[in-house]
């Protein structure tokens, strides 16, 4: 179980920032690790926006520092960031990954990426009350509403994964394929899904083709 405790290059909250982060979100909350984790969990989902299009090589751009400092990142960075936390305060986290389709996206998403699977979708896994609990703080509540999906709520006790249904009662995400789970971010493991589901958004020298624009501003020029 150490293993999901210790900070790493991607749990580093280790770092100054990411403590001083951390301890900011848990003042006036109970010491107690189901209400420090919930807060947490929706400071990570509402604080740091969710951007599919800010995908990078870097090892960096993977860790709960750099989703902390951006304030624009994806369901993987976002996953860290709550597991970074909840082991900074002593809770057990590990990471999950999968593929899923019809996740939270627009028409030019699914464009981009000529898919509607997208591979490598992040969530974590946190050690609370004698068993691992899924989280998912991918979705930034602003998002979630120009969407007209309900934002995933996380009570430290269920499981907290994917919007099934909009708020119109349409089917809206589905997993299709479990990866597993991780002490650590698989970095390569992470890029070499990504590039092979994905080569059309690589350039010859491996790496990904710069592109600008969110999801949000997606669905605003598009309502």
């Amino acid at each position: 179980m150490k293993n999901y405790l210790k900070p790493t290059e991607f749990f580093d909250y280790d770092k100054p920032e990411v403590k001083a982060w951390i301890d900011q979100q848990l003042e006036g909350v109970p010491n107690e690790p189901v209400e420090q984790v919930k807060a947490l969990y929706l400071a990570v989902r509402d604080s740091v926006q969710y951007n599919p299009y800010v995908f990078q090589t870097d090892p960096n751009t993977l860790s709960a520092s750099y989703a902390l400092e951006s304030r624009e990142s994806y369901c993987i960075p976002k996953a860290v960031l709550l597991g970074a936390a909840a082991r900074y305060i002593g809770i057990p986290s590990r990471l999950g990954l999968a593929d899923v389709r019809n996740h939270l996206s627009s028409p030019k998403l699914i464009e981009w990426l000529r898919s509607d699977i997208f591979r490598m979708h992040g969530f974590i896994e946190l050690y609370l009350n004698g068993q691992w609990v899924k989280a998912t703080p991918a979705f930034n509540k602003q998002l979630c509403a120009l969407m007209k999906v309900e934002p995933l709520e996380f009570d430290g006790v269920n499981d907290s994964v994917f919007q099934e249904f909009t708020e119109d009662g349409e089917a809206h995400m589905e997993y299709i394929n479990d990866h597993g789970v991780f002490d650590d971010v698989p970095f390569d493991f992470i890029v070499d899904g990504v590039r092979a589901a994905y080569g059309h958004l690589f350039e010859t020298d491996g790496q990904p083709a710069e592109v600008t624009g969110s999801l949000e501003q997606d669905v605003t020029s598009n309502p």
